[in-house]
């Protein structure tokens, strides 16, 4: 790690004609990239590490820790890495640590969060599994402290006591309770060999390290009809990396539409369910709070998504604008899945309309859920709209979609919620899914959908034909991909300024490549960006070449409203 920060600071020197320093003047003041299998000494240790020199590891996918500092042999301050190429967001952190004794008593020193508001105070715990145990629980309130601490230039910290049990085992620390993308693509492939003719599931787009941004598709095959008028419900999720709770939520109300039960054909028969699971896959696997690989909050860019930089924002968005402008389609329900980090409960966000009607016709959708599920709060439900929030899916959308689309927000708590007798119970995975199955359950009670009408079998239809489970699929399989073809088309045209439609990831380096193998060629290549855009940044755009670092070279192509973009992140980063 020490290497890697000289080298990047060497960089920067010198290309300022400035001297480089000695490793050790700078390496407690930046945090670069997660470490990898670093073993913390005593200072005046000499020898090989033995059992007791505690090893922490963050280099895997979703990992986060930045930097650890001995303090004592039982102390030790940990430093969350920033989100990539964006400095302001410090919150979560997933590491591991081995090489431990038996009996072995730690405190750990989470030293740099920014957020200084936290669930912390209302007694949340970081959670922990290990090799033996590898199922998540939460430390004890009891042995977890939040608090304003003077050695820290008065920041707060969150200070948590532990005991190790098992010299063999891998201990797991995390903000919340992790869900990767190689989870959620695991989830998928169980999906797709139980040979179902109502799931289908696709790639929409490819993001800009060239992952996989899946659109999964659940209905009744006769509902691929095209002459028949469709009603859409469409489910984002994870466009924030660190809020890990909504993909539990997400994936538990697909698990409810997948069930072979009448309530489950009901909806199915009756609503063609759309869900993007994973908005921001780079953030996910990277190990970031709030931001992209290139640091943007990407929920502040649904207004004017940008091809390069928000790839899959720009896809997404494409595709319901296009269910907006289909005559053929209803898209009733737009419902983007958070995890708040200050509030308990689940609960919604909605928009203020100058229509009555459609303002009180969104009121009913959060009053129903209510009612399906203790953990969801009416009172920490609310319609807005804030300043802050424009660039948001439910600010933006309700704006531009029409009015009989219902736009929210659905929030779940880090924590806990309070249940009928006024108790807190600290959400598990299992809680967060079942808030899932209860959000499916709830349209039911919305559509007024009688579910004992609805005989065994996936589809309602009495055509011979369409009861054959492979037929069934091929055509499901050929609309939900016809409409990713029809996204990727628009693309195309938009992609480059002739309408030539060529284009390609901006920046892709290989799976594993953390901010610490990769963060002097990324350096580098944006200040090339940089220096291409100076040279006149009144032009108008043109096709310029630009070698990006573990690829072949690339053709960009730049806007003036990308141009200012990217000078922005240069700045950030």
């Amino acid at each position: 790690r020490i290497q890697i920060l000289f080298e990047v600071r060497s960089a920067e020197m010198q290309s300022n004609d400035i001297s480089a320093p000695e490793a050790n003047t700078f390496v407690s003041e930046e945090v670069v990239g997660n470490i990898s299998k670093v073993c913390i000494i005593p200072p005046n240790y000499k020898g090989d590490p033995k059992k007791g020199h505690l090893i922490f590891d963050a280099n895997f996918e979703c990992g986060n820790l930045g930097r650890v500092d001995y303090i004592t042999d039982i102390e030790y301050d940990v430093f969350i890495r920033p989100d990539t190429c964006n400095p302001r967001f410090r919150v979560w952190f997933y590491f591991t640590v081995e090489n431990v004794k038996a009996d072995q008593k730690v405190i750990f020193n989470v030293v740099n969060f920014s957020k200084t508001k936290s669930l912390y105070r209302e007694g949340m715990s970081p959670v922990v599994k290990s090799t033996s145990r590898p199922q998540w629980q939460r430390i004890p309130g009891k042995n977890t402290f939040y608090y304003k601490c003077p050695d820290h230039r008065k920041n707060y910290v969150m200070s948590f006591a532990f005991q190790f049990d098992n010299e063999t085992d891998i201990y797991e620390f995390a903000y919340c309770f992790p869900y990767t993308n190689t989870r959620l693509e695991q989830w998928i492939l169980r999906q797709e060999k139980r040979n179902l003719d109502y799931f289908y599931a696709d790639k929409l787009c490819e993001t800009v390290q060239q992952r996989s941004l899946h659109i999964i598709t659940i209905t009744s095959p006769h509902n691929i009809d095209p002459k028949k008028q469709k009603r859409i419900v469409f489910v984002t999720c994870r466009v924030h990396p660190g809020e890990s709770p909504s993909s539990y939520v997400c994936e538990g109300f697909m698990d409810f539409l997948l069930e072979d039960t009448p309530r489950s054909r009901a909806l199915r028969d009756h609503i063609v369910f759309k869900f993007v699971p994973m908005l921001n896959p780079d953030g996910v696997a990277l190990g970031n709070y709030r931001c992209s690989l290139m640091g943007f909050d990407l929920n502040r860019h649904w207004t004017d998504p940008s091809r390069w930089a928000h790839p899959t924002l720009e896809a997404t968005k494409t595709l319901l604008l296009e269910y907006n402008d289909n005559p053929a389609v209803d898209l009733d329900f737009y419902i983007d899945i958070h995890a708040h980090s200050t509030l308990m409960n689940g609960f919604m966000y909605g928009n203020v309309y100058d229509d009555n009607e459609r303002f009180e016709r969104q009121a009913v959708f959060p009053k129903l859920l209510c009612n399906n599920a203790e953990d969801f709060s009416l009172a920490f439900t609310s319609f807005n709209k804030d300043a802050v929030k424009a660039g948001t899916g439910r600010r933006f959308l309700g704006s531009c979609l029409s009015a009989r689309s219902n736009c929210y927000t659905l929030e779940v708590s880090f924590y806990s919620y309070s249940n009928e007798n006024g108790n807190v119970v600290p959400y598990t995975t299992d809680g967060y899914i079942n808030l899932g199955r209860n959000v499916g359950r709830t349209f039911l009670d919305y559509y007024g959908l009688n579910v004992t009408s609805h005989r065994q079998g996936s589809s309602a239809s009495t055509n011979g034909k369409c009861n054959n489970r492979e037929y069934n699929k091929t055509r499901l399989k050929t609309h939900a991909r016809n409409e990713v073809l029809m996204v990727q088309q628009k693309q195309q045209k938009r992609g480059a300024p002739d309408g030539s439609g060529t284009s390609s990831p901006i920046y892709t380096p290989s799976y594993d490549a953390q901010l610490s193998d990769s963060a002097v060629s990324l350096k580098q290549y944006i200040k090339t960006l940089r220096t291409k855009m100076s040279r006149d940044v009144t032009q108008k755009p043109t096709n310029e070449t630009v070698s990006a670092p573990n690829s072949t070279a690339r053709t960009v192509y730049l806007s003036s409203d990308e141009k200012k973009s990217l000078s922005r992140f240069s700045q950030d980063g």
